[in-house]
């Protein structure tokens, strides 16, 4: 497989650690609020990331943290007048549900700020004796950046282009208008901890490279997150994590594109910020995950409502050959026929293509078009015979459930439960009414099955049915 790899910018053979191991780490969200359409993009690409090593065979150690203490918590529960750990723990529920909804596997581990700060402490402390980090008079402990010779190798920007917008904020005591904090003082009302150098709380960037050696050890295969994340809390995590322990942090970061709106940059005050739980609401948790891989994940994505409503229009077209293989297996004659085992071994072609594109960085733009390409041979192929053998049927059904598996598409399985014994009954009858030419009770009873929002379709196979919105 080749990653683009942001540090070397450019497309790399990936070589993990550890022989058919992988461990990755990817920037959780800081949890003060729900999780916008922007934050949903780095979760979806790389739970497909993590499910395809998994699916080439690879065990994954997947490790996803939540910031549970910041500043924009603390004034939110400020506003609330309440507390950090009742505002962050409720929105680690929240996301749960979001991410539940994505179709996003829990991480292996999710790690919180808080759970970790005997590490971040320990972390910091290292970094003092060895010389990249000095403790102010007010408590505050900061990162010497001009002592780190390969400050910037991430964000490739020389040290000096990234002084340019650096400055002192009132009440910071740095040697340096670029170093950054790691441990910050307690201020009254805050959340501290006890610490060598008082009370206080971690800077963010400090708490990643605690985590990811913690739970993944020193030196790890991938980090990933989005692409805003590279400068500066990647870049310091780096920083920190190198400096402190003498050895590479990652060997791969990986980095995804931004989300516009309507062709223009998500925010606030231009009122097109949206939040997954809000498109949700509208159209569906699957069209979102369907969006995050419909384009590379490198590639910058727009969100408009006519976007997101033909990617309703693909999973429709998708769903539309799983039920229809699910139909023709039910009714199928057991027993290969002459000529399908070809038919197999040209659906075999679609995965092979489906491989291909996500090892080439993981283009999932191109695995999706390899599983309609291989949706439109079944079609056409499958519904153009009479009476595929249930082998054919069960190998295409197989083979395109895996593939969409992938990438974390197709979950919401329709239940065949919905036809209660009363509409089961009027098929029946229906089919009887047909044998016996009684046209009229046949018509009558397909518009009182319509009416339910029950659609029949005749087929030579049988009656198929589906549900209508």
């Amino acid at each position: 497989m080749k990653i683009y790899n942001t540090l070397t910018r450019q497309k790399e053979e990936f070589v993990p650690i550890t022989a058919g191991e992988v461990k990755i780490y990817a920037c959780g969200p800081t949890v003060y609020n729900y999780i916008h359409i922007g934050n949903a993009r780095p979760i979806c690409v790389f739970d497909v990331l993590r499910r395809y090593m998994e699916y080439r065979g690879m065990k994954v150690t997947y490790v996803q943290n939540f910031t549970d203490v910041d500043d924009k918590i603390i004034r939110k529960a400020n506003e609330e007048n309440s507390d950090y750990l009742t505002v962050s723990q409720r929105y680690i529920e929240e996301y749960k549900t979001d991410a539940e909804g994505l179709n996003v596997r829990p991480a292996t581990i999710h790690p919180l700020a808080t759970e970790n700060i005997e590490e971040i402490i320990s972390m910091v402390a290292t970094l003092i004796d060895k010389g990249y980090a000095y403790a102010a008079d007010n408590g505050d402990v900061y990162f010497r950046t001009h002592k780190d010779e390969g400050y910037g190798k991430l964000s490739h920007q020389p040290l000096e282009d990234l002084e340019a917008g650096a400055r002192i904020a009132v009440g910071e005591e740095k040697e340096d208008a670029m170093d950054f904090a790691l441990w910050k003082a307690a201020k009254e009302g805050e959340p501290s901890w006890v610490s060598p150098w008082g009370n206080g709380r971690p800077g963010w960037h400090i708490e990643c490279s605690a985590m990811a050696k913690h739970y993944l050890g020193e030196t790890i295969d991938i980090h990933c997150g989005g692409q805003d994340l590279i400068f500066p809390h990647h870049e310091n995590e780096i920083a920190q994590s190198e400096c402190c322990n003498g050895v590479p942090f990652a060997h791969y970061w990986m980095h995804n594109g931004y989300i516009n709106v309507d062709n223009r940059k998500m925010s606030k005050s231009l009122g097109n910020f949206f939040t997954v739980r809000d498109v949700a609401a509208q159209f569906g948790y699957e069209p979102i995950r369907y969006l995050m891989v419909a384009s590379h994940y490198r590639s910058p994505i727009n969100y408009s409502v006519e976007v997101i409503e033909q990617c309703k229009a693909g999973l429709e077209r998708l769903y539309n050959c799983r039920d229809n293989l699910a139909f023709l297996l039910k009714n199928a004659p057991e027993g290969e026929k002459e000529g399908e085992k070809e038919i197999r071994r040209r659906f075999s072609e679609y995965q092979d293509h489906f491989i291909e594109a996500m090892e080439d960085d993981l283009n999932t733009a191109d695995a999706l078009s390899a599983l309609f390409d291989l949706a439109r041979d079944i079609n056409s192929t499958l519904n153009a015979s009479s009476a595929p053998s249930k082998e054919l049927c069960a190998y295409a059904l197989g083979l395109f459930n895996e593939l969409a598996g992938v990438l974390g598409l197709l979950y919401n399985q329709k239940d065949d439960q919905l036809l209660d014994e009363e509409v089961e009954k009027l098929i029946e009858q229906r089919n009887e009414a047909r044998k016996n030419k009684d046209w009229a009770t046949a018509d009558r009873i397909r518009d009182e099955l319509k009416a339910r929002h029950i659609v029949l379709e005749d087929t030579p196979q049988g009656v198929k049915w589906k549900v209508e919105e």
